[in-house]
This record gives C-alpha cells, sequence and structure tokens, in this order.
C-alpha cells in the first residue's frame, strides 16, 4: 500500500503538517518518488524542502536472535501486522503533525536490524507516509489528511520484489519466490488488500498512472501554492494555516 506522508518544516504553527498516507502494493515507493520528482522537491535545497517521504519499512521491530536466524533463512513474516514496531510509528507522526523534529529509524534490510544511526526529520509541510500495511491500524489510520492506495496487478508486484531483493537485498531466487509464496501473498490478501476501502483515491498502475499522480501532485501544489501566497500576506484565508518558515540552520532531512 502507498500512503501520504506528512511533511517536515519548521513549526511556528504546531500542528499543522499535512500527513499524507499512500498505502498499497509494490509501487508505492515508486508513486510517492513521483510526486515529489514532480513537485520539483527532489531539487530543492534539503533546507527548503516542503514535501518528504517517510517509509513505513523504516520502522521494522528489533528482531530476537531467533527472529533474526528464520529471517536471514527466509521464514520470518515481514507482512505481518506485527512485524512493525506501531507504537514508534504513532509516536513518531504524532510529533510530526505537532511540528516537532523527529528521529526515522535506519533498518538493514541484508542483516535484518535497525542500525544505529538515524534520519532527521525536521517539520515540513507535507510528508507522504508511504507503507504496504498504512492502513491497518486504525490509530495510525486517523492520522492522515489523504489515503491513497496504490493498485497494481499481482505480476507486477511479484517482478519488482524479485528484482529489488536480488539487486538490493542480496538474496536468491528460491528464497524470494518461497517467501513470496508462504507469506507475501497471503498476508496481502488478508491484511493489505481488505484495508483498500480506507482509501480516499486508488490509483491504478502505480506510477505508471500519469493522470492520477498529476492531479495528486496538482493538489499538493495548490496546498503549497496557497500558503506562500497567505503566508506572504500574513492571512488565513478558508481556514488554511500558512506553512512553516524554516531557518538557515535546519534541513528536511540528515543522516546521523
Amino acid at each position: 500500500q502507498e500512503l501520504q506522508q506528512p511533511c517536515a518544516g519548521s513549526a511556528p504553527f504546531p500542528g499543522d503538517a499535512r500527513l499524507w498516507l499512500a498505502g498499497a502494493l509494490h509501487h508505492k515507493s515508486s508513486v510517492c518518488s513521483k510526486i515529489v520528482q514532480l513537485l520539483g522537491q527532489n531539487e530543492v535545497d534539503y533546507r527548503q524542502k516542503q514535501v518528504v517521504i517517510v517509509s513505513q519499512d523504516s520502522f521494522y521491530r528489533v528482531l530476537t536472535s531467533e527472529q533474526k536466524s528464520k529471517a536471514l533463512k527466509g521464514q520470518f513474516n515481514f507482512d505481518h501486522p506485527d512485524a512493525f514496531d506501531n507504537e514508534l510509528i504513532v509516536k513518531t507522526l504524532k510529533e510530526i503533525t505537532e511540528g516537532k523534529t523527529v528521529q526515522i529509524p535506519v533498518y538493514d534490510f541484508v542483516s535484518h536490524s535497525r542500525k544505529e544511526e538515524t534520519v532527521t526529520v525536521y517539520p515540513a509541510d507535507v510528508v507522504l507516509f508511504e507503507g504496504i500495511l498504512a492502513f491497518y491500524s486504525q490509530e495510525v489510520r486517523d492520522l492522515f489528511r489523504m489515503k491513497l492506495f496504490v493498485d497494481t496487478d499481482a505480476d507486477t508486484r511479484l517482478s519488482r520484489r524479485v528484482l529489488r531483493d536480488i539487486s538490493e537485498r542480496g538474496r536468491d531466487l528460491e528464497q524470494i519466490l518461497s517467501q513470496y509464496i508462504t507469506f507475501v501473498k497471503p498476508a496481502f490478501e488478508e491484511f493489505c488488500l481488505p484495508t483498500k476501502k480506507y482509501a480516499d483515491v486508488i490509483i491504478p498502475r502505480g506510477a505508471d498512472n500519469e493522470v492520477a499522480i498529476n492531479l495528486i501532485v496538482q493538489h499538493i501544489q495548490d496546498i503549497l501554492n496557497g500558503g506562500l501566497s497567505k503566508r506572504q500576506s500574513n492571512g488565513y484565508l478558508n481556514g488554511y494555516t500558512p506553512p512553516r518558515q524554516r531557518q538557515p540552520s535546519e534541513s528536511s532531512s540528515r543522516p546521523h
């Protein structure tokens, strides 16, 4: 699933960050990246970013020795809701909506462990939170202003997973297919697909759906542009709260 993520920025106006949840399958990351790219935010200096991405994958739980042993053999279910540190997700997202600077964990998918370093996300205007089970928890789901479900067919999901796991995570094809059949596909049908009903917008074909992506980009751009004009006039029109201004020393995200 892909989900809208909250934006990071500085915080004279606590509580006005817009959390966008992009939930759905393995196109979710590419959809969020495409949105950020079309908004020109990937070319913006890190101190001035108004739109950032936070991934649910960063919040996998710290595994016990037994669980890590299973994970290294491809026998641990990372697609189950219990695989995520939901308490930390809720805490982090709430702090983002309150305009606070947060530390995002960094997960190592090769060793199946949480790294010591973190990524700092400063208050922003829009944050895109993406993850396959982003809609599963009501407590998390209720934090978002808009929820997107990126819908792709099973063949596309599998092919993308194979390519990713081989190139980025050093896994062999047999283990990938075994894990897909044993855990991924059943978990998708049991936990992910039923959450589609919570989406405000469903995007078929993922990042290939240029019409849908452009509509979402225009909506976000309207928010950012509206905030800019209202900030310049120092007004609050139609209940809109202007984006927070950043200090030169602040950045949107930075590894530590």
